[in-house]
């Protein structure tokens, strides 16, 4: 019995309709609040940038490139102690590492995948000896999944391209870490 009257219910409401609804679709409402707002941004300035020629300004703590940098002797900062790997959310980062003649220890393999990198900026809080950054570069692409593995050669590439624009981003941010 009580399926019967839930169902006389449901059929009932769907016959049910407001004229005002139907008065407002006949008579074009919505198109015509659409063709006002188009009317009023019509005559407006134009705030589309050319993007290759005109860049948008970046926010000063931007998190893109990584890279990986060295002392001033040309040493490789990185001491292997792996927290940037083990606090990664995305496992993106791969670190090997082997003890120096002297007892130092550095790395062998620094590798991260950028398909996977999901750029938290957790490793480079957690590097005691600031070895890696994240840049403000974001103009690089990868046409297959390979192109976007970078390896510990091509991270202290860019480290070295791109290092006075690193030292003068951290002299910046220095007052605020």
């Amino acid at each position: 019995m009580s399926t019967t009257n839930s169902s006389s219910v449901a059929a009932s409401n769907v016959g049910v309709f407001s004229l005002k609804d139907f008065l407002s679709s006949l008579m074009l409402r919505e198109l015509f609040k659409g063709l006002a707002l188009t009317g009023k941004y019509t005559f407006r300035s134009k705030i589309t940038l050319e993007y290759p020629e005109e860049k948008t300004p970046l926010s000063p703590r931007f998190r893109g490139l990584h890279a990986l940098r060295r002392y001033d002797n040309g040493e490789e900062r990185c001491i292997a102690c792996k927290l940037c790997e083990a606090v990664c959310p995305a496992m993106a980062i791969t670190i090997e590492s082997d003890v120096r003649d002297d007892g130092s220890r550095r790395t062998t393999r620094y590798d991260i995948d950028y398909n996977k990198c999901i750029y938290c900026g957790f490793c480079e809080e957690s590097c005691p000896v600031d070895s890696i950054v994240e840049t403000s570069i974001f103009e690089y692409h990868g046409e297959a999944p390979g192109d976007l593995y970078f390896t510990k050669d091509m991270l202290l590439a860019v480290g070295d391209r791109y290092e006075d624009q690193i030292a003068a981003a951290r002299a910046a941010d220095a007052k605020f870490r």
